[in-house]
Order: C-alpha cells, then sequence, then structure tokens
C-alpha cells in the first residue's frame, strides 16, 4: 500500500500530512490520526499501512508547529488550543471529510478531542490512545521544562529533545532511521523549537481538562480506549474515571507500552484499533 506524502494549504497555513487511499469504492468511513507532542505524522505509518490495507482511507497530518507542517511566529498564530483546533476544523473541511473516525494521542490529541465533542455528528467512531482526558492529566517535567522561559528557548532549540522525550515517554529505544526524521525540523530551522516552545506555554491543560470532562459526559459515539500501561506520565486512573461518564466504552490495556504506542509497538495498536472499526460497520 502506497503511503502518499502531500501538503495542502489552508487558508495561511501550509499543512503536510501522510495519506493512504485504497480507493476500492467502498464505503468505509475515513480514519483521521492525529499524534502529540513531539511526535510527527511518521509515527503513524505503520497504522497507516494496515488501514490502507484493510479498505480504509487514513489521513495523518503534522499539526501546525509540528513535523513538517508551517511553523508560524506566535504574532501570527498563537498557538493556544483554541486556535489549533479552528485550524484543524477547516483542515477537515478542505478534505472534504464530512464524517470520519477519530484516533488521538499525546499531549495534543486532547485538541483532536476538543474538534470531537464539538462536532460529534461529524465522528464515527473515536479511539483514544494515552492522551490527557481528564483534571488527574500533568504535563511531566521533561515537556514542561520546554516552555520556561529563557530555559525552554535553549532546550528547544537542541535537536536531542526528540530523543530524550520519545524515549522517556516511551519504553523502548527509538531508532535511529526514525530519529532521523523527527530531528529533521529541528535541524532544518529554528522555528520549529519555538513553536514548540509556544505550544508548550500554551496548552493550557487545566482549562481544557475541565472543557473534556463536561463534554464526555453527554459523548454518545462509540469509543475504544487503548492505553499504554507503562506509560511514565499519564495514570491508567484516569481511564478508570473517564469510563464513569462513558460507560459504554470499550477499554484495552496495552501491556509493555509506554505514552507513544503508535512507536512503542505497533502491531498491538493495530489489533485493538482495526477490529473496533470493523465490527461497528458491517
Amino acid at each position: 500500500m502506497n503511503i502518499l506524502e502531500q501538503r495542502i494549504r489552508v487558508g495561511d497555513l501550509d499543512w503536510f500530512f501522510r495519506s493512504v487511499d485504497p480507493d476500492r469504492g467502498n464505503t468505509l468511513p475515513p480514519v483521521l490520526l492525529l499524534h502529540g507532542l513531539v511526535s510527527q505524522s511518521y509515527g503513524w505509518l505503520p497504522l497507516l499501512q494496515a488501514l490502507g490495507e484493510q479498505g480504509f482511507r487514513a489521513l495523518a497530518p503534522d499539526w501546525i508547529g509540528s513535523g513538517f507542517s508551517a511553523k508560524p511566529e506566535r504574532w501570527e498564530f498563537n498557538y493556544r488550543p483554541e486556535t489549533l483546533e479552528k485550524a484543524l476544523s477547516e483542515w477537515v473541511e478542505a478534505q472534504a471529510l464530512e464524517r470520519f473516525s477519530l484516533v488521538v494521542q499525546g499531549f495534543l490529541g486532547s485538541v483532536g478531542l476538543q474538534y470531537a465533542l464539538k462536532n460529534p455528528d461529524r465522528i464515527e467512531r473515536l479511539i483514544i490512545l494515552n492522551t490527557p482526558i481528564g483534571q488527574g492529566a500533568k504535563l511531566p517535567w521533561s515537556i514542561r521544562a520546554f516552555g520556561i522561559p529563557l530555559v525552554g528557548d535553549m532546550l528547544t532549540q537542541d535537536p536531542l529533545l526528540v530523543d530524550r522525550t520519545l524515549e522517556t515517554g516511551g519504553i523502548y529505544q527509538v531508532k535511529d532511521k526514525d530519529l532521523d526524521v523527527y530531528r529533521r525540523p529541528f535541524l532544518t530551522t529554528s522555528a520549529s523549537g519555538r513553536a514548540l516552545l509556544a505550544t508548550v506555554q500554551n496548552l493550557n491543560l487545566p482549562q481544557v481538562m475541565k472543557e473534556l470532562e463536561a463534554g464526555f459526559a453527554t459523548w454518545e459515539r462509540p469509543t475504544l480506549i487503548a492505553w499504554g500501561m507503562q506509560d511514565r506520565w499519564l495514570p491508567f486512573e484516569l481511564v478508570t474515571t473517564l469510563c464513569q461518564r462513558l460507560p459504554k466504552a470499550q477499554v484495552v490495556k496495552l501491556e509493555q507500552v509506554g505514552h507513544y504506542p503508535q512507536h512503542d509497538w505497533p502491531e498491538k495498536v493495530q489489533e485493538a484499533v482495526i477490529p473496533f472499526l470493523r465490527k461497528l460497520i458491517v
């Protein structure tokens, strides 16, 4: 299955995204994959491949400020959650995604959840992988430090921040060929570091978590929570609490998997995600 690397300009923003489109004339809803900090759409390659082989059109953008998408200065784009969510909404419109399944992961995945809660009629299925989902979620020090004035300015200009973050959040060493891709934006332009600093400084996680908790109280779309049980940053107790609001949610514990399931053990993610998508579309 050929995975395409594409760009699209939406308004003033240049988006990079990866996609598969089997073009088999079926009616399977497309799947949108949203990464977290400090990842990018590259981390979804195995799942994109698997989804394409199963006949799903699937798309994975790099967030604005991340990966190979645009990195405007903060006076041009303030990197607040509501601004990122608005940009995502416009990208979805530009892709003509009328109804789709949504997969979110990590810090920034919460912005995807904000979009879902505001647009429930567009969401076919929701899949949550190790994402902040309640007020017990805290930014780990290793990411919070990126937003500290002066300190963050220096830390976010070091391409090795990618290695430290991915391998601290995960439980496995990331392969050099993969790190080459994750580091490349930081080696290419200093705007990558400035965008990361601005994103972390504006995450406003406590307020976003309150918004998510309120929204989940009325959420009715089929939901899968697949959770890496060795996540050092987000405890499984968040899932337990969310399931009190979503008693019909399906939960899969991913053993020997950390904060970045799609990196740590993509096969386990596929085993959870694809049957969930297929069994509800018969």
